[in-house]
C-alpha cells in the first residue's frame, strides 16, 4: 500500500497530552505512549481533519520553516508505530498487540494516598536525612560485608538471604503499587533481569497519563519504603543492641540488603527508578539509549551496530550531564562489587573449602558440598538468564 502526498489517513484512536518540552501520544488500543514535538502534533490534528498529506506538509512547512518536513516519512513512521487504522479508506492489517490488562484495582485509591500524600512525603524525606545522619554518627552502623553470614553453617546462609530479600523486594516493589493506586492508575508486579540479580518489577507505564510533575513519586515511592525498612533497621540497632543475637543478626542482614539496594538505585545507566526520576524531571524520555550512543561515539572501540539518536532540540546538554552521572553509576557498581560482593565471595569459601578435607563422616563437609551446589546452581540461572536476555535477541 502506497503512500503519496494525496493520501489521507485515518489514525487509530489517541490521546495527546502535553508534557513539559513536546507532547505525549496514547495508542488508546495498545496503551503504548510515544513522545512527539508539535509540528509531528500539529500534522496528527491536520490528519485528523481529513486533509492529504501534500496539504498538510505545505501548511506545515509555511508555519515551521526552520524544520525540515516530509510527510510521506512521517506517515511511514505511523505506520511503523502502528498508529495509521486506514490509507485513503483501505484498512491497514497490522498484528498488533493486544493491551495488557493491569490489576491491583482492588486496592482502594484511598488506601494508596494514606502512604502517599504531602505529610508523608515529608516524612519520608525526614527519615532519609536522619539514616544519613545515623550512618555518620555512628560509623558502627554501616553495614559490613560479614552481616550477610547469620549462621555459621553456611548452607543456611543462602536460604535465609534469599527469604530476607524477596521480603524486602517485595515491601519495595508494594511502595511503587501504593503510589499508583493514590493516582487511581492500574499496574501489575512481575519479574525481571538486572545485571546478575533477579529482581521483582512493578509496571509503572501507566505513569504518562499523569502531568510530570506528579510522576518523581510514583518512581520513588520504592524508596520512601526502603528508607523507612532502613530506619527501623538501624533504630533496632541502636535500642536493642544487647537483644537475641539472631535478631540482630537479621538487622544487619536488613541493613546490609536495604543499603546495597538504595545504593544501586543511583547506578542509573541502568532503568532503575533514580533514572526515570533523571528522564522525568530533565523531560528527555530517551537518555539511555542516547548517552550510550554518544559514549560509543567518543569511545570508538565501543562501537557495535551504530543507531541514529534520537536527541530533540536543547537535550545535547542534559545528555552529556547523564553521560556523566552514567559513569559514576558504573564507579558506583564496580565499588560494590570491591567492597561487599567479592569479599563476601572470599569469606564464604574460606569458610567451607577447609570441610571438604574432612571427609563425608563430618558436618563441615556436607556444609561445604551443599553450599558450593548452591552456589553452582545460581551461576547456572544466571547464565541461563543472560544467554535467554542477550544472546537469542
Amino acid at each position: 500500500m502506497s503512500l503519496t502526498l494525496v493520501s489521507r489517513l485515518l489514525l487509530v484512536p489517541i490521546e495527546i497530552r502535553k508534557d513539559k518540552k513536546n507532547y505525549i501520544v496514547e495508542d488508546k488500543s495498545s496503551g503504548e505512549f510515544f513522545e512527539m514535538p508539535e509540528v509531528c502534533i500539529d500534522a496528527i490534528n491536520f490528519i485528523n481533519n481529513g486533509e492529504t498529506l501534500g496539504e498538510i506538509e505545505q501548511q506545515l512547512k509555511e508555519k515551521y520553516p526552520g524544520e525540515e518536513v516530509s510527510l510521506i516519512d512521517f506517515a511511514e513512521q505511523l505506520l511503523e508505530l502502528h498508529l495509521v487504522a486506514e490509507i485513503d479508506g483501505v484498512k491497514v492489517e497490522v498484528n498488533k498487540v493486544k493491551k495488557e490488562t493491569l490489576g491491583f484495582l482492588w486496592l482502594s485509591p484511598q488506601i494508596g494516598k494514606f502512604f502517599f500524600n504531602k505529610f508523608s512525603n515529608f516524612v519520608y524525606a525526614a527519615l532519609f536525612i536522619g539514616n544519613v545522619f545515623l550512618f555518620i554518627a555512628k560509623p558502627s552502623l554501616f553495614p559490613h560485608y560479614k552481616d550477610l553470614f547469620i549462621f555459621d553453617l553456611m548452607v543456611l546462609n543462602i536460604p535465609a538471604w534469599m527469604i530476607l530479600t524477596f521480603v524486602l523486594v517485595l515491601i519495595h516493589e508494594f511502595g511503587h503499587i501504593l503510589a499508583m493506586r493514590a493516582q487511581n492508575l492500574p499496574t501489575k508486579l512481575g519479574v525481571s533481569h538486572r545485571l546478575f540479580l533477579v529482581v521483582l518489577e512493578t509496571d509503572m507505564s501507566s505513569v504518562w497519563k499523569l502531568p510530570s510533575g506528579n510522576r518523581n513519586v510514583l518512581f520513588l515511592a520504592g524508596l520512601c519504603f526502603d528508607t523507612v525498612i532502613l530506619s527501623l533497621a538501624l533504630v533496632s540497632q541502636l535500642f536493642y543492641a544487647n537483644g537475641p543475637e539472631i535478631f540482630m543478626s537479621i538487622m544487619n542482614v536488613v541493613v546490609l540488603d536495604t543499603f546495597i539496594r538504595m545504593v544501586y538505585q543511583c547506578c542509573v545507566y541502568m532503568k532503575t527508578d533514580l533514572y526515570y526520576v533523571f528522564e522525568n524531571v530533565s523531560g528527555c524520555y530517551n537518555l539511555m539509549e542516547n548517552a550510550q550512543q554518544a559514549i560509543r561515539k567518543k569511545l570508538p572501540f565501543l562501537n557495535s551496530k551504530a543507531t541514529e539518536e534520537v536527541v530533540f532540540a536543547g537535550e545535547r546538554s542534559t545528555v552529556f550531564v547523564y553521560s556523566i552521572f552514567y559513569f559514576i553509576g558504573v564507579a558506583l557498581t564496580v565499588s560494590l562489587f570491591a567492597i561487599y560482593y567479592i569479599p563476601q565471595l572470599f569469606f564464604a569459601l574460606k569458610k567451607v573449602l577447609p570441610g571438604f578435607l574432612l571427609g563425608p563422616d563430618s558436618l563441615p563437609f556436607w556444609d561445604a558440598l551443599v553450599f558450593s551446589l548452591q552456589i553452582l546452581i545460581g551461576m547456572l540461572l544466571l547464565l541461563y538468564s543472560w544467554r535467554k536476555k542477550y544472546v537469542r535477541k
